[in-house]
């Protein structure tokens, strides 16, 4: 089921970012998992959206392959699993896949998620989800779902995320984005061959993914030195503007105030290891502000990265979704 995700496509006719600016003919790439349930009216009832993060794309929800299935806590027989690639990622609405490079709007958190609200009522003519799953930035995705549309879901489960950008992951997206613009050849974002800086950017990420135990303890510098290779690698794939703009808007990001407006029953999932989000900065207060909702910290090496271990708090998202 998982090996083989078939990435599908659809045309939204037109969309207006919160700037003002319109476009028309925005791509999102996106994949299903499971079976559509309809109401008398053709209405979609079971959909749960997995939103992926700060670098992944609609295959992010192969992170959740080992809970996902006949049986298992997102069960395929019971839920109809839509996971999209957001606004901004290479393959939906983008600067690199688009004509307009670095004069594409430049978009919010807010954006991405009408930008799907708009998805999914287009598409699938949607009027209510069960659901919101976001991992990292798609956290920030999910809890802006629950501010903006109180009443489109019945749950939302931010994994290792927050409500605001700010300290430590507001610095490393602010000096991402202070590389990139400091490459002469990106040429405030005019350029014709993607700059090489986008390499060190993914590198430099990589330093904060897994745990500190992770680096001192389980690889040798070797092992450190061959992954950082990789991950250069990998961000030469990486569209320059794509990171920008990405960045522009996690930095934007401030739900701080707000949270109060949710309405969905909320499960906040947060890693003791993470870095980039450790729980008492960052889940433990989103639990305080967020009514009656439901706090669960697990342990894994793999730090930020360790929703690939989500398996072990299985039971636990299992009995909360049986609400639903």
């Amino acid at each position: 089921m998982m090996e083989n995700l078939e990435a599908k496509y659809y045309e939204l006719n037109n969309f207006r970012f919160e700037s003002g600016e319109t476009l028309s003919s925005l791509r999102v790439e996106y994949c299903t998992l499971g079976t559509p349930i309809k109401d008398e009216e053709g209405h979609i009832t079971n959909a749960i959206v997995y939103l992926h993060g700060w670098s992944g794309d609609y295959s992010s929800i192969k992170r959740l392959k080992d809970i996902i299935g006949p049986g298992k806590a997102l069960d395929t027989n019971k839920y109809y699993l839509i996971s999209p690639s957001a606004l901004g990622s290479p393959k939906s609405a983008s600067p690199s896949n688009s004509s307009l490079g670095f004069e594409f709007p430049r978009y919010s958190v807010n954006d991405m998620v009408n930008f799907l609200y708009s998805f999914l009522k287009e598409n699938f003519s949607i009027k209510h989800l069960k659901g919101v799953i976001g991992n990292s930035m798609g956290g920030f995705q999910a809890l802006t779902w629950g501010v903006l549309y109180p009443d489109f879901m019945d749950f939302i489960i931010p994994l290792v995320s927050s409500y605001q950008s700010k300290g430590w992951n507001f610095a490393i997206f602010h000096y991402m984005n202070s590389l990139i613009e400091q490459d002469p050849e990106y040429n405030q974002g005019n350029y014709v061959k993607n700059p090489l800086i986008t390499s060190a950017a993914s590198q430099f990420m990589y330093l904060f993914g897994l745990s500190r135990d992770y680096y001192e303890s389980q690889v040798s510098n070797q092992d450190i030195i061959n992954s950082m290779a990789e991950m250069g690698q990998e961000g030469l794939l990486s569209d320059a503007n794509d990171i920008y703009w990405r960045n522009k808007a996690a930095m934007a990001y401030n739900l701080k105030g707000e949270l109060d407006k949710i309405k969905a029953k909320t499960m906040i999932i947060a890693i003791n290891q993470d870095q980039y989000f450790p729980p008492e900065y960052d889940a433990i207060p989103l639990s305080r502000e967020i009514k009656d909702s439901q706090l669960v910290i697990y342990d894994s090496p793999l730090g930020h990265v360790g929703s690939h271990e989500i398996v072990k708090i299985e039971k636990e998202i299992g009995d909360f979704l049986t609400q639903f």
